[in-house]
């Protein structure tokens, strides 16, 4: 009688411990992503530039910064938009001087894929630049735009941050210059291989 009383007692009281599990616990797609994307960041970036104007090389450094924001679906899908600003080193010969690519800014679109704490993304949109051309020891500035591609990986280091290696390309299209020997027509594009760090907030 005491056993049967103890197994009746069990059999009540099950549902109730079963209450305190985490819901879905079984699902796999719920369990594959504890971690959430979603939200605001911000951060720095650094590394090397390189690319061609006028079809002649240049390359340089590249420092800047990062502004973004991520929405992450339950399986894993992520959509992002994000827009930098990276003051750039990159230059050499071309056009009858020395060209200079003093900063370069994108506003693009992201989409990538999360692996929990890991995150892999495409990225692409609008790109923009100032150039300068010094020909014999006087310069003239212009602003270009273009476009810009990209891909990356980004994983979580801490609670609230993140690290990143990414891959971005931009091209743009020709401005005239006004140099001594007359108006040059200088087009280019650009290579960032770059590592960054982000806040999330």
């Amino acid at each position: 009688m005491r056993k049967f009383l103890l197994a009746a007692a069990l059999f009540v009281a099950a549902p109730a411990f079963a209450g305190d599990l985490p819901r879905n616990y079984n699902n796999p797609q719920v369990y594959r992503n504890l971690f959430n994307w979603t939200g605001f960041y911000a951060g720095v970036h650094g590394g090397w530039g390189w690319g061609d104007a006028n079809n002649s090389d240049i390359s340089g450094y590249a420092l800047g910064a990062q502004l973004g924001y991520n929405y992450q679906m339950v399986s894993g899908l992520t959509f992002g938009v994000e827009a930098d600003l990276t003051i750039t080193g990159i230059d050499g010969a071309a056009a009858g001087g020395i060209f200079t690519a003093d900063y370069i800014g994108t506003l693009r679109g992201r989409l990538g894929y999360a692996f929990d704490r890991v995150l892999v993304y495409a990225t692409g949109g609008l790109a923009y630049a100032g150039g300068d051309l010094r020909v014999a020891g006087l310069s003239n500035d212009q602003d270009h735009f273009g476009y810009a591609l990209g891909f990356g990986i980004e994983g979580m280091i801490a609670s609230n941050v993140s690290a990143r290696l990414e891959y971005i390309y931009t091209d743009f299209g020709s401005r005239t210059y006004q140099t001594v020997g007359g108006p040059v027509s200088v087009g280019f594009n650009s290579s960032l291989l770059r590592a960054g760090v982000n806040y999330r907030f």
